[in-house]
């Protein structure tokens, strides 16, 4: 019987999306097939993690491809970047917390890097976003919030229908209390 392979990446994102530290044997068991078949297609968990990395990437370009970064206002489309990318922050999450990806930073991250800064960029050139902030401060804040919120959400203290509205609105408006006319 031939194991389809990105059954079992999908399997492996799910589990360790809620609990990291899974072995491999428990990512087997997740997949429904047998620790060896598993070896088979990844050598260990460093080169499960890697797959998981080129599917995250893979899922977050269709996202940013969704969300149309070059049409309307910035901030309309960071919110709809923030709900196209909610399917897939749980394994964004798994992977921001996977150090080893970050000390040899390969061109799919470069890459994300580039197309979400480029819609902070423009937001800052519309006078839409504040311009004390780097595109790339604003890019990794972004990243951070949605590993967060995924964990948040994980962990029952953010309701699935607030993902988007969190995110946003704590990138967009900053944490200062606005005087309310």
């Amino acid at each position: 019987m031939a194991v389809d392979r990105d059954h079992v990446l999908r399997s492996a994102a799910a589990l360790l999306t809620r609990n990291a530290t899974a072995t491999m044997d428990e990512v087997a068991k997740a997949a429904g097939i047998s620790r060896a078949t598993l070896h088979r297609h990844f050598a260990g968990r460093d080169a499960l993690v890697r797959a998981l990395e080129a599917l995250g990437i893979a899922e977050c370009e269709a996202a940013l491809d969704a969300a149309r970064l070059d049409e309307g206002p910035a901030s309309e489309a960071l919110r709809r970047l923030v709900r196209e990318i909610q399917p897939v922050a749980g394994l964004l999450a798994f992977l921001y917390g996977e150090n080893e990806l970050w000390e040899a930073e390969g061109d799919g991250w470069s890459g994300l890097d580039k197309r979400i800064g480029s819609l902070f960029l423009r937001g800052q050139q519309a006078g839409e976003f504040r311009i004390d902030l780097s595109s790339l401060w604003l890019t990794e804040a972004l990243y951070g919030l949605v590993a967060a919120c995924a964990w948040a959400e994980q962990g029952g203290r953010v309701a699935r229908k607030d993902f988007t509205h969190m995110i946003a609105e704590l990138l967009l408006g900053g944490v200062l209390r606005r005087e309310e006319s």
